[in-house]
């Protein structure tokens, strides 16, 4: 059936003459703007179905208050306009009096502003595509009825106005990644479908439909002895009153018919949306919450909510403390407390990453999902995962140069000449600083992503190159511990050796080694293991089932280190007495040990003056000993 069209504003494009452009008779056109206020009276009373303002060059949105239509399925289109900047207020009043579908997509928009959509009627309005689209105002929607569904797919749009949105049954949103938080759930109350770009806001809508659903039903189970009872459909159980008395001018008429059925006819009024024993339908939401993105808080489980905190309070205490009593001490600075305090800084960052964790977990405990976009697309979850990755990599990288270096020493302890200097083991700290910065760096450059997760790991593979990455990082903790393994299996080895005496001081030692270093590792071992299967695409392990790994085994090294390392030696222990000397505590204590730090120092000289041939006798690992104080096994001092 052929309609009339009051105003038709369309671009014809061609390859011969480029842009042609012809402006309606009842509108006034410019290079800039278009206005259509000069319709008559008899214009008014056709009837239309759309209008279209397309493809033009036009700065200013089209005056279109004179418009008038009269159908009841009116459709605006009023696209691939770039020069358009804003939605003016009451720009559409008066246009229709019936439900409208527009179109406004594929423009240059950047603002609705308030009273925008002012005396309208709006079936369906499509905001997509308008990528600079930054603000809708809060009363945009204001003395408006509806939309009744809503598309803002591909803005720029970072939240909803808060009002005006309580007829939205379907919400569109894909490709909206500016869009990190949904607006008060109050107001979408009618929401039955959406279509949205993160998992994680489906976990909060259909969360809230959920507790929404359920207060209601016990509301009602509570307040209404008869829900459930009656059904509708059945209306002959209804109970019926045989003393109904009428009164009135034709109670004499009814009273002479049988029924009042016979008078009136069938009186089964059933209206399903005053039935509030009706289950609503069920909220449908895409896309899923997702094996990396399901919908709990960050620690998942209780018990790993108080074990972060454990773990990373100690980590932070014990490697500062380190740091504090290295820095401070007054004794030469030796290659292994050059080398311990790179081992304290790196486990320091991966406390610091569990305190990230444990303080954002805490905040949104019991919603996360409403804020789990902001922070793992936000600067906290990058700073977090940078500091995780380059403090676990450093810390590696520490433990495999401190091993090497006592297989050094211990290999060439005869040889003065050929020990590792503080020249070198800086040179070496430099490069093992800068491969772990770029290993760090690389999620935040595109190569794989810390925001995959809500534990700020990189676990993006999607991608050959990000998957190359993550199995270079797995592969480059498994070579250093092989590298471990082979300098501590050469070591017992030299210990061990029956040529030189002394083996059973040797053999603790060893075991010692054995403690330190397979402690670090034997922690690793099962993250390793699912790691690299899950690297592969084939994941042994949830991502719910994994936080136990990331909490309990990965940062229980940094936890561990500095005790083990450091705070149980008694080469520490005398630093710290000293300093503590120096603040008024511990004085005995401390000028015990400087009396044996004399004392070895007189022994030394002894020993050296003695000549080569005392040194050339002397074992390997005895010198070896001499090198780390905190390994040697103590004198049996007899007190006076």
């Amino acid at each position: 059936m052929w309609r009339c069209l009051l105003l038709l504003v369309s671009l014809l494009m061609s390859f011969c003459g480029g842009v042609c452009f012809v402006c309606p008779e009842i509108c006034r056109c410019s290079q800039k703007s278009i206005t259509c206020n000069s319709a008559t009276e008899s214009l008014k009373s056709r009837t239309h179905s759309r209008l279209s303002i397309s493809n033009t060059g036009i700065s200013v949105f089209p005056d279109l208050t004179s418009i008038f239509s009269l159908e009841s399925d009116f459709i605006l289109y009023i696209c691939d306009n770039l020069n358009l900047r804003s939605v003016p207020p009451n720009a559409f009043i008066g246009m229709t009096s019936e439900f409208t579908t527009m179109n406004l997509f594929n423009n240059g928009l950047q603002e609705i502003e308030s009273h925008a959509f002012n005396g309208t009627k709006i079936d369906k309005l499509v905001l997509k595509n308008n990528k600079d689209l930054r603000v809708i105002h809060e009363d945009a929607f204001k003395e408006a009825f509806g939309p009744t569904m809503l598309d803002v797919s591909s803005t720029a749009l970072e939240t909803l106005p808060s009002r005006g949105l309580e007829s939205v049954l379907m919400l569109v949103a894909r490709s909206a990644f500016a869009l990190k938080r949904l607006p008060p759930l109050k107001g979408l109350k009618s929401l039955r479908e959406a279509q949205l770009t993160y998992p994680s806001h489906c976990c909060v809508l259909l969360s809230w439909y959920s507790d929404r659903e359920g207060s209601v039903i016990t509301a009602l189970g509570n307040g209404s002895s008869y829900c459930g009872d009656i059904s509708p459909a059945n209306p002959s159980d209804v109970a019926s009153d045989d003393s109904l008395t009428l009164d009135g001018p034709f109670a004499s008429d009814i009273a002479g018919s049988t029924s009042a059925e016979d008078t009136f006819g069938s009186m089964d009024f059933y209206y399903p949306e005053l039935d509030l024993c009706q289950r609503r339908p069920a909220l449908q939401c895409s896309p899923e919450s997702d094996a990396f993105n399901p919908c709990e808080d960050i620690a998942g489980f209780g018990f790993l909510r108080v074990a972060i905190w454990f773990i990373n309070v100690l980590a932070i205490a014990g490697n500062l403390t380190v740091l504090l009593v290295l820095f401070t001490s007054r004794c030469k600075l030796t290659v292994p407390k050059f080398l311990m305090c790179h081992l304290a800084f790196a486990d320091l960052c991966i406390g610091v990453y569990l305190l990230m964790i444990a303080t954002v977990d805490l905040r949104t405990r019991g919603h996360y999902s409403q804020h789990a976009i902001e922070w793992q697309t936000g600067a906290g979850c990058g700073i977090a995962g940078f500091l995780s990755v380059f403090g676990g990599e450093l810390s590696i990288y520490t433990l495999s140069t401190i091993t090497i270096e006592r297989w050094h020493t211990i290999t060439h302890a005869l040889r003065l000449e050929r020990r590792l200097g503080l020249r070198h083991a800086f040179s070496i700290m430099v490069v093992g600083w800068v491969v772990c910065l770029g290993m760090a760096l690389l999620p935040l450059m595109g190569v794989s992503s810390y925001n995959k997760v809500s534990m700020c790991l990189p676990m993006d593979i999607e991608t050959p190159l990000s998957q190359a990455y993550v199995i270079l990082l797995l592969m480059f903790n498994v070579g250093a511990f092989l590298v471990i393994c082979g300098c501590y299996v050469c070591i017992y080895t030299a210990v061990r050796n029956p040529e030189f005496p002394g083996r059973a001081a040797d053999a603790r030692i060893a075991k010692r080694m054995a403690v330190l270093i397979f402690t670090d590792f034997l922690c690793m071992a099962p993250i390793s293991f699912f790691a690299i299967s899950a690297a592969f695409k084939v994941p042994l392990i949830t991502v719910t089932n994994s936080k136990i790994l990331l909490v309990l085994f990965y940062p229980i090294n940094s936890c561990a280190n500095p005790f083990l390392y450091a705070i149980f030696t008694r080469a520490f222990r005398k630093d710290a007495y000293i300093l503590l000397s120096s603040m008024g505590c511990c004085k005995s204590k401390a000028n015990l040990y400087r009396m044996k730090m004399y004392c070895s120092e007189n022994i030394n000289r002894s020993k050296s003056s003695s000549g080569s041939n005392a040194n050339s006798k002397a074992p390997r690992a005895v010198v070896w000993m001499s090198r780390f104080p905190h390994l040697t096994p103590r004198p049996q001092i007899q007190r006076v």
